[in-house]
């Protein structure tokens, strides 16, 4: 379980999240929503540690991370697994020293232990054959797996995913929802997702938090969140759902 206390984060004097709490619950898939430009990825940034609070507490567990110093973060970032917008894969390495970046780095496996490793976390997202292969020889579909596979290999107890189905056409983007969910509850992860992409959060909506100019607004789950009385969250809903009726009618 991840728990979000109060949390305060602004930039040159300009407010960006406000007093914002929430609990982040284990083995399922949890929600962060909002337009862009609402602070749901400066949450997100926030909770990793990539941006330092102003005010307010991040539990990892028991442990109080935003406290720990720069040794007791890297511990806790061991557990961590992340996918990035773009997927971030870094385009000098294959596939396989992709994913076997994070065993690298905070590993002391041997190498055969690490490709061991590898192989069955590519496996496990249904990428064969693509060891020896670039980044640019591979579907953006692909690229999320791989990206994916990376976030597991040190089996983490947390997995951040930023977007996952940016860039994505529908059905390859419902494939990702469902891997991500499938891993979730495998792995008893606590998930935390940010997303804008409805399809998502009745897939996948277990936990949803949404957040509006900074502000929560409203929390629950896919089932709870047509029902609600929230305006900003409803505003929300409809406009998502008009972008995507335009964007199918141009097709």
């Amino acid at each position: 379980m991840i728990e979000v206390k109060n949390l305060n984060k602004s930039f040159n004097g300009h407010s960006v999240l406000h007093d914002i709490s929430v609990n982040f619950e284990a083995g399922k898939t949890n929600l962060i929503i909002g337009r862009s430009g609402s602070g749901k990825t400066v949450l997100l940034k926030s909770i990793v540690g990539l941006h330092e609070i102003d005010s307010g507490e991040i539990w990892y567990d028991d442990i109080l991370f935003n406290k720990l110093d720069f040794t007791g973060k890297k511990e806790i970032r061991k557990n961590i697994g992340m996918l990035f917008q773009g997927s971030a894969l870094f385009d000098s390495l294959t596939v396989e020293r992709n994913v076997r970046f994070p065993l690298d780095m905070f590993t002391g496996q041997s190498m055969d232990e690490k490709l061991e490793r590898v192989n069955f976390c590519l496996k496990r997202v249904d990428i064969n054959k693509a060891n020896k292969l670039f980044p640019a020889e591979l579907s953006g579909g692909m690229k999320k797996r791989v990206a994916i596979a990376r976030a597991i290999a040190l089996n983490p107890k947390y997995l951040f995913c930023d977007e996952p189905n940016s860039g994505l056409d529908p059905m390859t983007a419902i494939l990702i929802d469902k891997l991500i969910k499938e891993l979730t509850e495998e792995y008893s992860m606590t998930t935390i997702v940010n997303t804008h992409d409805m399809n998502s959060v009745m897939e996948n909506g277990e936990k949803v938090v949404f957040i509006s100019n900074g502000h929560k607004h409203w929390e629950g789950n896919k089932n709870e969140i047509l029902e609600s009385d929230c305006g900003p969250l409803n505003d929300f809903i409809f406009a998502n759902s008009l972008a995507k009726q335009l964007k199918e009618g141009k097709k």
